[in-house]
């Protein structure tokens, strides 16, 4: 029996903290126009001067998708409920539809919900979609792959461009829960015709899903998921916990991890660390393979040695293991933007325009005259890591360490935890928490989950 609508809307909603206000996805589907409507029940009885805006993404990838933002946009005049319709404009990939359609949604909400200085999006993933998405990477992966990070799922929250939160209240709600919902209120939906179509991986499984005449297999992925799940966080803490004891930053761009990192004891949470470390310092957006990581670590073990892996140089010496930048494949010289991601390292952001500013990379000799030895870190690794770091030019004159320009007053150059600077799934929070203390990268910001911090 469906629970009643405030006692529902409660569970649903009554750990998370409205305080900014928030955006709501909605695609006229079943699943996000249960979320609206429990959210607006709720936010009603417990904070009615709450802002909630609702936003509607047209990919202009179907017919029906204007009259089906039309029909939102309608829905909520009635209750109320502040919407706009914004579209997804411009060419669309012939392949990888799915994903740059999702990652052009989320774009959109973020810019939404930033004009309106709101922090937090909420979307209507359910049970459903969770126990989709494990089975689709159980499919790809294996159970026993890279940790089981994929399995664990999508994560309650995440955290999109270091700033925005977006949270998934219904992950533990089954899809027929919410339809009843709404066919007790006489709310009808729309229904997407790719969600069948079997060219996508999605609808294949959904289709295997439903074909099967019971639940039990849906059940057993969300337990897979929340073992997974709970595995990733446990071991995402051990590896911050090796981070803050064993890991220093002697210069910027320069880690160094001290030989006991290797002894630990915790070698899965060790080898986690330091691709983390690896992608981070890198300047990249996934982290090195599994099995990569694992082969890198044991050839550290077996003493020092000097190698490469995710743009990174391995420099293992007596002091310990450094880890900076390749000088292979930087950027070539560019105007400053606001908003840039400097070789996926380095955020740039401005408050005024600056056009004959042009930023690259500090170089060998520039670095050669400003570096010095730093304690037991030889000079030679300072300068090797200040060589990559980037530096302001103008007329072909270099003008030194972007971090130390004049002009800091019109911009900041800000470090970037790359593997999680786009996307930082909540079950990650720990070690990218203890990265940017590391680097000196903007704060994570506080989940968005009552009596919780960020790491």
């Amino acid at each position: 029996m469906l629970d009643t609508e405030p006692s529902l809307s409660k569970s649903l909603f009554s750990h998370i903290d409205f305080t900014n206000g928030a955006v709501a996805a909605v695609s006229g589907g079943s699943d996000s126009t249960a979320l609206l409507l429990l959210l607006k029940t709720h936010l009603d009885l417990t904070a009615p001067a709450t802002r909630l805006l609702a936003v509607t993404i047209d990919h202009g990838l179907r017919p029906d998708a204007a009259a089906e933002a039309q029909a939102v946009a309608s829905l909520c005049a009635e209750r109320g409920i502040p919407h706009r319709i914004l579209a997804w404009s411009g060419s669309k990939p012939s392949t990888g539809l799915p994903a740059a359609a999702r990652e052009a949604r989320y774009r959109l909400l973020a810019e939404a919900a930033r004009a309106e200085g709101i922090g937090l999006i909420l979307t209507g993933h359910t049970a459903d979609d969770q126990a989709e998405t494990v089975l689709m990477r159980q499919t790809r992966d294996g159970v026993g792959g890279d940790e089981a990070r994929g399995l664990a799922g999508m994560a309650p929250a995440t955290l999109y461009d270091w700033r925005c939160w977006i949270a998934r209240p219904l992950l533990a709600t089954r899809r027929e829960m919410l339809r009843d919902y709404l066919r007790r209120r006489h709310v009808g939906w729309a229904e997407d015709p790719t969600n069948e179509d079997a060219t996508f991986e999605r609808p294949r499984i959904r289709a295997a899903l439903a074909g099967g005449g019971d639940t039990a297999r849906a059940d057993d992925a969300m337990a897979l998921s929340a073992r997974a799940a709970a595995e990733r966080v446990e071991l995402g803490h051990i590896a911050a916990g090796l981070i803050r004891d064993f890991a220093s930053q002697p210069v910027t761009g320069l880690v160094c991890l001290a030989p006991g990192f290797l002894a630990s004891g915790e070698d899965r949470a060790a080898i986690y660390a330091l691709r983390i470390l690896l992608a981070t310092i890198g300047g990249l957006a996934f982290l090195p393979e599994q099995a990569r990581g694992e082969a890198l670590f044991c050839r550290l073990r077996g003493g020092f040695l000097c190698a490469t892996l995710s743009r990174t140089v391995v420099d293992f010496r007596r002091a310990g293991i450094f880890l900076h930048r390749e000088a292979r494949g930087l950027p070539s010289p560019a105007a400053l933007v606001d908003g840039a991601l400097w070789d996926g390292r380095r955020k740039i952001t401005m408050s005024d325009s600056h056009g004959a500013l042009l930023i690259a990379p500090l170089g060998a000799v520039a670095a050669a005259k400003r570096a010095t030895q730093e304690g037991d870190t030889p000079a030679s690794l300072v300068r090797a890591a200040l060589a990559m770091e980037p530096a302001l030019w103008v007329d072909g004159e270099n003008q030194g360490l972007a971090a130390d320009s004049p002009t800091s007053r019109i911009m900041e150059v800000l470090p970037v935890v790359g593997p999680f600077a786009r996307f930082l799934p909540s079950f990650d929070l720990a070690p990218a928490h203890a990265v940017a203390e590391l680097i000196g990268a903007a704060a994570v910001p506080p989940l968005p989950f009552s009596g919780h911090t960020a790491g």
